[in-house]
């Protein structure tokens, strides 16, 4: 099998350009397909950040409290709830929850996402006939373009570092954990970037802006998972996979921004650009 070296000093198979493309036709199909999905992102209807005093919102059944027990709702005689245990009735306390996770309710067609984010619970209703919902039509991209594949070398801290990073939402933070920076080389210059813990055990998060940042591409962030790293610490980067978060669809996400230090001064002309639409709050 012929073969070609990249930076890393690692060999990969030369690149397939028909299958190349293909592959990444059906990933953005998939991903495409799971944003718009009838409790996805795009059927959002509110952010609302609980306090202890209860409040009841337009588009979620009950009044909603942060309490020492974690969130909790309370309903009255014709309102429902479920979650997977069964019906809610009267008051019902949720258990704390921790930062970055979350918990879904059903009240009738719509989910009621419940989650902790920068330290806050909120309550974020999720129904699947908005009119946003109904009109997306998908997001505009880059073609995909093997230039933009490029072998990565994990570079792990001594011990992890605890980032802080600001957020789509004024005045809310973020706190992620960074176990190293994965340096790569693009037109014969070397980048490092913060990674972040990704999802999959082992794998990777990078949030990044970038030259093509508000001109082509969204300009507060865009992220990039990054499957983890062999033995040796040798992975890659395709930057045809980098993708919007939530808040470039809709002000009612809590998205977090790149470090500092992930402002690419080059443009990265590959993978999504900045939607056609979005969902704006009415003050």
């Amino acid at each position: 099998m012929s073969t070609e070296t990249i930076s890393t000093d690692t060999t990969f198979p030369v690149i397939d350009r028909a299958s190349f493309g293909s592959d990444w036709e059906a990933w953005h199909a998939a991903h495409e397909k799971q944003r718009a999905s009838e409790h996805g992102f795009l059927a959002i209807t509110g952010l609302h950040f609980l306090t202890a005093e209860p409040q009841r919102f337009e588009d979620a059944p009950g009044a909603w409290s942060d309490t020492p027990d974690g969130p909790v709702v309370e309903l009255t005689e014709g309102e429902q709830l479920s979650v997977d245990a069964g019906p809610l009735t009267g008051r019902h306390a949720f258990g704390p929850i921790a930062e970055r996770d979350g918990l879904n309710a059903i009240a009738g067609d719509a989910v009621i996402e419940v989650a902790k984010r920068g330290g806050h619970i909120v309550v974020r209703p999720r129904h699947p006939d908005t009119a946003f919902r109904a009109a997306y039509q998908g997001t505009p991209t880059y073609v995909p373009n093997p230039r933009w594949f490029v072998g990565a070398r994990f570079l792990p801290f001594e011990t992890p570092r605890e980032v802080t990073v600001g957020a789509a939402v004024e005045g809310l933070q973020h706190v992620y954990e960074a176990p190293g920076e994965l340096e790569f080389e693009l037109r014969g210059e070397t980048f490092r970037l913060t990674a972040f813990n990704g999802h999959a055990p082992g794998s990777l998060l990078v949030l990044f802006t970038d030259a093509t940042s508000g001109i082509t591409t969204y300009a507060a962030n865009r992220a990039l998972s990054v499957d983890a790293p062999d033995a040796s610490g040798v992975t890659t980067v395709d930057f045809n996979r980098a993708v919007n978060l939530p808040c470039a669809y809709t002000d009612y996400a809590t998205c977090p921004l790149p470090p500092a230090e992930n402002r690419l001064p080059i443009g990265i002309e590959a993978g999504e650009k900045t939607p056609l639409d979005r969902i704006a709050v009415e003050l």
